[in-house]
């Protein structure tokens, strides 16, 4: 697992990623904002950041801040 530091607005936001190289998969999590999710890593490019950035605006994230958050989640699991 890895943990990364995510700075937005001022604030540190631990965000902790798990890769599963046998299934394939990433699972995402940031406990501060009670949001977590998982993709396989056949799901790539602009439609798995706009599934993420969807799916963090409905935390306490806004549009911008969600996208932000989704443009680094993908670039880090891209990295691994």
């Amino acid at each position: 697992m890895k943990i990364r530091k995510s700075y937005s607005d001022g604030e540190e936001t631990k965000v902790f990623i798990y890769e599963n190289k046998k299934e394939e998969t990433f699972v995402v999590a940031v406990p501060s904002i009670e949001w977590s999710n998982s993709f396989t890593y056949e799901e790539t490019g602009e439609k798995l950041i706009d599934r993420l950035a969807a799916s963090l605006n409905g935390t306490a994230l806004d549009e911008q801040a969600a996208s932000e958050m989704a443009h680094r989640i993908y670039q880090w699991t891209c990295e691994m």
